[in-house]
């Protein structure tokens, strides 16, 4: 037996002992929120994931929402494409497939760019779907599964506010809260009762290093995927190459397995504790080495200056981050009255410096370093949010971090089960 065929006739075995996948009691509602097609193609692998096994969800929504990059929903339509050419071995084997006609029709472009210091412009095509489908007469929840921007989702809740009761996000943050922060700032400030799971480092662990050679990130495309329909030839034609990583999938996997509506269990897609507040730190001067702020915190650095005749929440000033990745820039907002603000979310503990800078004549260039620890939420800050009794983060016992990232063992747990069950899926396409 060649062996190819030895690792497939493992998987057949394995797949049907898996003990972590607990049923679903019912068949989750969801909408998903996705940045496909910009500067990260993950979202293209998890969108791959959401569509070979979407039999599981009623999918009400997919939506385009990059707060940064240049993701569009002509990148989901493409998928899409791709998912009805494979379609027919596929229903082989789950005959319930969603038809891809019914797919396009709930695909939805939401806002392009992060939104000002408010966190909320004006409606898109993609929050008033969000709306739409919140107000849908159900006995079920809608769950939203942001992989992208919160743009959408702070506008639809700020266009209808009632809509928090009918709703369950779970949020796949790091980056994404990084580049969304004042929506972010927005929900936590004016909605703290919403139900959500903010998942900013537990994710991590569905593409760590720390697993088997034959399901590495590196290798799993080889061993089990490897070209196979046009899904498969799509997975090694994004940038990765094949390479393995699926960041937003945990955000799926946590809606496969056992009750959604307790965040506190195992499960493949993490396991999570309340968090009461979520921090907030406000600068009023610029900072040293001597300053530490919370990872994943939401850091406001306000500044005087001229009093000019612009528009409130204007964008008028830049600031420029030097951290372990590179350069990143970041807008600043007029508040009126001579006062600015840039607000910034660190995603891991590192020691960043920044410069802010300004074309409006007389604002004087700001410049200043400070450290980001590896504890989220840590200690209270009286600047916090305070969150209400349904909001969930990564758990912080030091035992549960996969390298630096916190939680990321109760994701990586499972990972070899998720992946090889996946294996079952990819075989159906040879």
């Amino acid at each position: 037996m060649s062996k190819l065929s030895l690792i497939f006739s493992f998987v057949f075995f394995f797949v049907q002992t898996v003990i972590a996948q607990k049923a679903v009691p019912v068949k989750p509602r969801i909408l998903v929120s996705t940045d496909i097609g910009g500067t990260d193609p993950d979202d293209n692998q998890s969108m791959i994931h959401l569509l070979m096994y979407n039999e599981l969800f009623d999918i009400e929504g997919l939506l385009s929402s990059p707060s940064y990059g240049d993701g569009s929903k002509e990148e989901i339509l493409r998928t899409i494409d791709l998912y009805e050419k494979d379609l027919p071995k596929l229903k082989k084997h789950k005959p319930n497939l969603a038809t891809p006609a019914y797919l396009r029709s709930v695909v939805k472009q939401g806002r392009h760019g992060a939104a000002p210091y408010k966190g909320y412009v004006t409606a898109t095509e993609g929050s008033n779907w969000i709306i739409k489908c919140a107000q849908k007469k159900s006995n079920r929840p809608l769950w939203i599964l942001v992989w992208g921007g919160l743009e959408d989702l702070a506008q639809a809740l700020h266009d209808k506010p009632e809509i928090q009761n009918k709703i369950k996000v779970f949020f796949i943050g790091g980056p994404n809260k990084k580049w969304s922060a004042n929506s972010y700032a927005y929900i936590a400030k004016n909605f703290p009762n919403l139900w959500f799971i903010e998942s900013n480092a537990s994710y991590y662990g569905f593409f760590s290093d720390n697993v088997p050679d034959s399901l590495s990130n590196k290798n799993y495309y080889k061993n089990f995927i490897h070209e196979v329909g046009f899904l498969g030839k799509d997975y090694k034609d994004n940038r990765y190459k094949g390479v393995l990583k699926m960041g937003d999938t945990p955000s799926l996997l946590y809606m496969m397995d056992g009750n959604p509506n307790n965040p506190m269990r195992e499960n493949w897609g993490g396991s999570y504790v309340k968090c009461s507040h979520s921090p907030r730190l406000i600068f009023n001067r610029n900072t040293s080495v001597n300053d530490t702020v919370t990872v994943f915190s939401i850091v406001e650095f306000m500044f005087k200056g001229p009093v000019v005749n612009i528009l409130p929440d204007s964008t008028c000033l830049t600031m420029t981050v030097e951290s372990e990745i590179g350069e990143q820039k970041w807008d600043g907002f007029y508040l009126g009255n001579g006062n600015y603000v840039v607000r910034y979310c660190p995603k891991r503990t590192e020691i960043l410096t920044y410069k802010v800078t300004s074309t409006i004549s007389g604002f004087n260039e700001q410049n200043g370093t400070f450290v980001v620890d590896n504890i989220w939420p840590g200690k209270p800050h009286n600047t916090d949010y305070q969150l209400g009794a349904n909001w969930y983060t990564d758990r912080s016992n030091p035992e549960l971090y996969d390298d630096i990232w916190q939680g990321g063992k109760t994701v990586l747990k499972w990972r070899n089960d998720v992946l090889l069950d996946c294996a079952k899926r990819w075989s159906w396409l040879r």
